[in-house]
């Protein structure tokens, strides 16, 4: 029984959210022969001042990046 735990930071639409389950699960079944029905994607959604990266909350590393840069890591 296949587990696997996504953690983002809020910013995923509820369809985003089915496309990473739907993928996921595809992936799982094609690489290693595991069946839907027993696959568990569970997405935890972390506040981005409780998600660090480079030192800091990615709240205020977002802040730091250019302006104009639309890609959110």
């Amino acid at each position: 029984m296949p587990y696997v735990n996504v953690r983002i930071t809020p910013a995923a639409t509820r369809e985003q959210k089915a496309q990473i389950i739907a993928e996921i699960t595809d992936t799982l079944g094609r690489v290693l022969g595991k069946a839907p029905e027993h696959t568990h994607i569970v997405i935890d959604e972390i506040d981005e001042e409780n998600w660090g990266v480079a030192g800091v909350p990615t709240d205020v590393y977002r802040a730091r990046k250019p302006s104009g840069n639309s890609e959110r890591d």
